[in-house]
């Protein structure tokens, strides 16, 4: 089993399509700016190449864990070491039944959604506490990176 780059690289360009959508001010983006305390003036000027830049590079960061999360098969390669060359004959031959087994869009994007809601969202909360935000700013923000990872967890699992 080999890391797949471009499903990663993919789901991590996916977060930019669905974030031109979500913050988009007919959709979430006015919600947003008022509950993050920012105006439109605020907005304009930015470094645009650095922001989307960086939110690239961190989606892909985060793609890079969402495979270990949505692609059982490394659970079955981080028992044996990683490398599958060390490996008992008894691993090939589970891989040959089940290297494929639950390898598709839906079941990633499952296990996308699950990690966007345990971990996303929590991780969205309790920032927020501290920053003195609203429980609408969480939504809005938790739940852009709950439709992202269900978006990439799909990507990631069905492309092998």
């Amino acid at each position: 089993m080999n890391i797949n780059f471009l499903a990663l690289l993919l789901a991590a360009l996916s977060t930019l399509v669905v974030g031109f959508i979500w913050y988009n001010p007919k959709v979430f983006g006015n919600i947003w700016m008022k509950e993050a305390g920012l105006k439109e003036e605020d907005m304009k000027g930015a470094n645009m190449i650095k922001m989307l830049g960086g939110s690239f590079i961190y989606a892909f960061l985060m793609a890079f864990i969402l495979q270990m999360l949505t692609i059982h098969q490394f659970g079955a390669l981080g028992m044996v070491g990683g490398d599958p060359s060390k490996a008992l004959p008894s691993f090939n031959a589970f891989m040959a039944d089940y290297g494929t087994a639950f390898r598709t869009f839906k079941h990633g994007a499952l296990h996308g959604f699950i990690t966007g809601l345990f971990l996303a969202l929590p991780l969205i909360g309790t920032n927020a506490l501290y920053e003195r935000r609203s429980f609408k700013y969480v939504l809005v923000t938790g739940g852009f990176w709950m439709v992202c990872f269900l978006i990439m967890g799909g990507i990631i699992c069905m492309m092998q």
